[in-house]
């Protein structure tokens, strides 16, 4: 494995270790097929970007978003771009999202999932 490989490998075990609290209770909804039976994965990389949960089956990826990300619009909206290109629909949450309504965050996720999982 090359050194590149081998740091992005890293830089995602230490993302999933220190999960933001919202991602921690996003996460305990999704994992383990509990959304409609769909798999979702946590810090998986998408090209040259990480992002916090996406379904690989759906093409559906979830972001959590917290106070950085409003210094970082420009940014994100690239990233979102570029995942597009790939065929992923992007959902953003910020984080007060997750703690004030997470059903509603559900079934925003669960509405945009396909009808059945693959």
């Amino acid at each position: 494995m090359d050194e590149q490989r081998e740091n992005r490998r890293l830089q995602r075990r230490e993302l999933r270790a220190r999960q933001t609290e919202a991602e921690r209770r996003l996460w305990n909804a999704l994992r383990n097929r509990q959304l409609a039976g769909w798999k979702f994965r946590r810090q998986h990389q998408l090209g040259p970007y990480i992002v916090d949960f996406v379904c690989l089956a759906a093409r559906l990826v979830v972001e959590v978003d917290g106070p950085v990300h409003e210094q970082q619009q420009e940014y994100d909206q690239y990233r979102d771009e570029y995942l597009r290109a790939l065929g992923y629909t992007v959902l953003r949450f910020e984080n007060h999202d997750v703690f004030d309504d997470l059903p509603q965050v559900l079934e925003r996720i669960h509405r945009a999932l396909p009808s059945r999982p693959e």
